[in-house]
């Protein structure tokens, strides 16, 4: 648990203005805290119905290089981009990737995305690249821009299960659209312990894609229906009723 000593909540008119007013009375620089953008708070009509902007910032226990070093990096390749957008961060150690997170927020931190996340991607493995240069470690540094990662990762987790559903209902297999390997990594996991479907990874470079496959083929699950077969035998599959495989 953390002591209460090191961690502030702090409220004022903008989110920085919080962050700013919370590493005051830490007497802390950004890449020695944890900050959690709990309200962005709203400005109302005429003075009216506002509410300020709220943040916890929680002090980190000890200096990271990696976490100062990813942070130095990161706000220049947004100096560099004059996208207005500020990095903070998030968690000094990710469950999932075990490396820090990072959160760019701002006006324009909409440009930092790109289609299907392709910005967001290049500039976290720009800032990866960059750190394990000058620290000579695998620094695992997650990168998100106004939660798109975290929304991303929910979306992706409830597609993999309803998939997932349907594969066992039908007895047939489903390849599901491109994705980044970080992407396909989130599949994986939110179906490794399903028991009635396997998943493996096929192609090459961005083509690369996930297949679901039922974890026998040609069976379904008790609760789904039975899957239909033509005679004819298709390319995902390894045979059929009138077509059994040798």
């Amino acid at each position: 648990m953390d002591n209460p000593m090191n961690m502030i909540e702090t409220t004022a008119k903008t989110v920085d203005e919080a962050i700013e007013l919370a590493l005051r009375e830490l007497n802390a620089e950004r890449a020695e805290v944890e900050i959690d953008v709990l309200s962005r708070g709203k400005s109302g009509i005429l003075g009216l119905g506002g509410e300020p902007a709220k943040v916890r910032v929680t002090k980190l226990d000890s200096a990271n290089e990696v976490i100062t070093i990813a942070s130095e990096i990161l706000d220049r390749l947004l100096l560099l981009t004059g996208v207005e957008a500020q990095a903070v961060l998030k968690q000094a150690q990710s469950e999932d990737a075990g490396g820090p997170v990072f959160n760019v927020d701002g006006d324009d931190s909409g440009l930092l995305i790109g289609r299907k996340g392709e910005t967001l991607r290049s500039l976290q493995f720009m800032v990866n690249f960059l750190t394990s240069v000058r620290t000579d470690e695998r620094p695992n540094i997650v990168v998100d821009v106004a939660g798109y990662q975290e929304r991303r990762n929910r979306s992706l987790t409830a597609l993999a299960r309803n998939v997932a559903q349907r594969v066992a209902n039908t007895g047939r297999s489903v390849t599901l659209e491109p994705m980044a390997p970080n992407e396909r990594r989130i599949v994986h996991l939110a179906l490794a312990e399903n028991s009635n479907v396997v998943t493996e990874s096929t192609g090459v470079g961005p083509s690369r894609q996930v297949v679901v496959r039922p974890k026998h083929e040609g069976q379904r699950a008790p609760s789904g229906r039975p899957p239909r077969y033509s005679g004819r035998k298709r390319e995902d599959e390894p045979g059929s009723l009138d077509t059994p495989e040798e």
